[in-house]
């Protein structure tokens, strides 16, 4: 049984270039092969439609030498 995709914000520090922008990509897309991510430089946020469970994306993250949070509201 697929888990059904959730839709995240996550508030990333640490993300400086497209470099950076591409990184985060890569951490998430190794937890989820299948998540769409769409990073915004400017205001250190990533959005992602994933099965993966925040905690377990910020866990990725920390792993590519990033701090990053769930959003909420």
């Amino acid at each position: 049984m697929d888990a059904t995709p959730s839709d995240l914000l996550m508030q990333v520090e640490g993300m400086t270039c497209d470099g950076c922008a591409a990184a985060v990509c890569r951490a998430i897309q190794r937890l989820d092969p299948e998540a769409k991510v769409a990073v915004d430089l400017d205001h250190g946020r990533v959005a992602v439609t994933t099965t993966a469970q925040a905690l377990s994306i910020a866990e990725a993250l920390k792993e590519a030498g990033y701090t990053a949070s769930a959003m909420t509201g």
